[in-house]
């Protein structure tokens, strides 16, 4: 959408999404417009669908992550962990992040030591 265009009615912009992943793709657009509140909210109704989208969940951490919510996208990187814990390696990742820039240092890297355990070969 350029800038300074006018925003198409709601009553012309479609029905909306009805599985995860559309509402997953929906948040990636509005991510990409800046729209960070409504982000966030695309990504719940992709977890209101469908609470084992590990997709929903780690997207929903990372822009926590951007926006400085650390405790909140640990939480959602937990969930990640929790629902596929052989392919968390990206949310142990983000997880030792956010605990890094909390001052939770040991945490952060027993998070890095775990995504290590997955196939990390980054810093420690």
């Amino acid at each position: 959408m350029a800038k300074g265009a006018p925003a198409t009615p709601a009553a012309q912009r479609g029905p909306e999404p009805e599985k995860a992943s559309d509402w997953i793709n929906k948040g990636i657009a509005l991510y990409n417009e800046g729209k960070y509140d409504e982000t966030i909210q695309a990504f719940d109704k992709a977890i209101k669908i469908n609470p084992q989208d590990d997709r929903a969940w780690y997207a929903k951490g990372k822009i926590f992550c951007e926006r400085g919510k650390y405790d909140e996208a640990i939480q959602a990187f937990d969930k990640v962990i929790e629902i596929n814990p052989q392919g968390a390696k990206d949310a142990w990742i983000n997880k030792g992040l956010a605990l890094k820039a909390l001052g939770r240092t040991k945490e952060a890297h027993a998070a890095f030591a775990n995504a290590r355990g997955l196939g990390y070969i980054g810093p420690s």
